[in-house]
């Protein structure tokens, strides 16, 4: 605070990087211990906590100093995490979908699929994001919450306003109702 009383986070608030730099290394440590634990991985801890204070820095204009800024930048780094989540879990859904886990996907020194996999491999995806899309919203919700968001079903219940079991029977019946129709 400087002697009129002014903070870093208002001083960051009208751009001054100074103000900012010293926020960041104020708040680092225990950002990063936060995202670390979120994601599971060093490296993408780091590289997403670089995206959270990138996106601070051109979000601080709209901050309110009056507001705890770790805070702020906490709800931040949240909203980073669960988009690296439903990236990792969207990349999974198109690799099992696709079969790009198979030995022979993985292989070295593979040739490019064929027009017609690659064709095959699109109708997969459109009949994927069809499915989902046709899923009534009391199934949809609460799969996407638990696979794509990585909540709990306590979480999820509570979101929803249902009990915990039926979240459960929710994204059961969700998961038959694509195996049925992905099989068709």
């Amino acid at each position: 605070m400087t002697a009129e009383g002014d903070t870093e986070e208002a001083r960051a608030a009208r751009g001054d990087r100074a103000a900012f730099s010293a926020l960041m290394a104020a708040t680092s440590g225990d950002l990063y211990r936060f995202v670390r634990r979120y994601v599971g991985d060093a490296d993408e801890a780091q590289d997403l906590l670089q995206e959270t204070y990138a996106a601070a820095w051109l979000a601080m204009r709209r901050y309110d100093p009056a507001r705890p800024f770790a805070t702020w930048l906490r709800a931040i780094a949240v909203n980073k995490c669960r988009d690296w989540g439903r990236k990792r879990a969207v990349r999974r859904i198109v690799r099992g979908v696709m079969g790009l886990d198979a030995p022979e996907a993985l292989a070295k020194g593979e040739p490019a699929p064929e027009p017609e996999a690659r064709l095959d491999d699109r109708r997969r995806m459109a009949a994927l994001d069809r499915a989902l899309a046709d899923l009534p919203d009391t199934l949809k919700a609460p799969l996407l919450l638990a696979s794509l968001e990585g909540r709990s079903h306590a979480e999820i219940a509570e979101l929803l306003g249902v009990t915990p079991k039926a979240v459960e029977t929710r994204i059961a019946r969700a998961r038959q109702r694509l195996a049925s129709v992905l099989k068709s």
